[in-house]
């Protein structure tokens, strides 16, 4: 099984239709693939998990407890992206795979406890050119090792990896690692963008709202929020008689399940002070920034 395990890294990735070139201009768009194997998972965890991503919007998840590939959130609408019954297949195979690479990593470690291990790999195009890639492995929520397309190599970041770097590149070529990269990943990704472009590419505008809290020092927070924007960038800032105001916090929140992001940012004010401050909100979505304006008499 090991002998062939570089081979199998190559080619168990997502099946697609021939890559077809098409108008991907602007982005950049991103692809890449995240992969988590458990050595002792508790009994409701699942001890293999992969997870496909198309810029920050999951498509696809398998795991070893359903042992099927199954299509994310807008992308259960789309027909002919990818052969999920084959792609539950070259999983299955995968997790095998993976999974011996953790028992690997942990024989060079010594240590039979409990382990995760984590793997991650994407390339990224803009105007439909490749501008980017890596691969990268991580022990235990430490870097283990990384590939880099320049040598092209993989880089040891432990010292236990150099048995890895040494096993991988003896039974099979980085140049390989390098093409898949470079080539083959940024045609997957121009692939999938025949079908994902209106997920991706939609503008959500923000719902902005201003809270107002008064703590035991008599110090106000005002809180400006902004709810169910996409894509991901935003600015917010305060004003005061037009004069930027220092933040005192601010937040993001994850992708919501409905793909759709949250942000805030609070100052914080003498109780007595009664404004006006304004909170001001600039997306891609909105024609003109977006002005909310507190004062105390509201």
């Amino acid at each position: 099984m090991m002998s062939t395990m570089v081979p199998v890294l190559l080619s168990l990735l997502l099946v697609v239709g021939p890559a077809v070139a098409q108008d991907t201009q602007d982005g950049p768009y991103s692809l890449s693939f995240l992969y988590i194997g458990v050595s002792r998972p508790k009994a409701d965890i699942a001890s293999f998990q992969f997870t496909g991503f198309i810029n920050d919007q999951p498509f696809l998840h398998y795991d070893s407890k359903s042992r099927t590939a199954e299509p994310l959130g807008p992308w259960e609408q789309v027909d002919g992206m990818v052969n999920w019954e084959n792609e539950s297949q070259l999983q299955q195979a995968r997790q095998d795979n993976f999974m011996e690479i953790l028992k690997d990593v942990m024989g060079y470690y010594r240590d039979r406890g409990n382990h995760t291990f984590k793997g991650t790999f994407g390339c990224e195009i803009r105007n439909d050119n490749y501008c980017g890639a890596f691969w990268k492995y991580a022990y235990d929520g430490r870097d283990y090792i990384k590939f880099n397309t320049e040598i092209p190599a993989w880089i040891p970041l432990q010292p236990e990896a150099v048995n890895t770097k040494v096993k991988w590149e003896t039974e099979g070529s980085a140049q390989a690692f390098k093409d898949f990269l470079e080539n083959e990943c940024p045609d997957m990704l121009r692939n999938y963008l025949q079908f994902s472009r209106p997920f991706l590419d939609r503008q959500d505008p923000p719902s902005v709202s201003i809270t107002s809290h008064v703590d035991q020092g008599n110090i106000r927070t005002l809180k400006c929020v902004a709810d169910n924007f996409y894509p991901k960038p935003i600015s917010m800032y305060w004003t005061q008689a037009d004069s930027v105001v220092e933040i005192k916090s601010w937040g993001e929140g994850p992708l919501s399940e409905n793909g759709t992001y949250q942000s805030w940012v609070a100052v914080k004010i003498p109780s007595s002070d009664r404004g006006p401050y304004s909170c001001h909100v600039q997306h891609s979505s909105l024609a003109q920034p977006l002005t909310v304006t507190w004062n105390k008499s509201q």
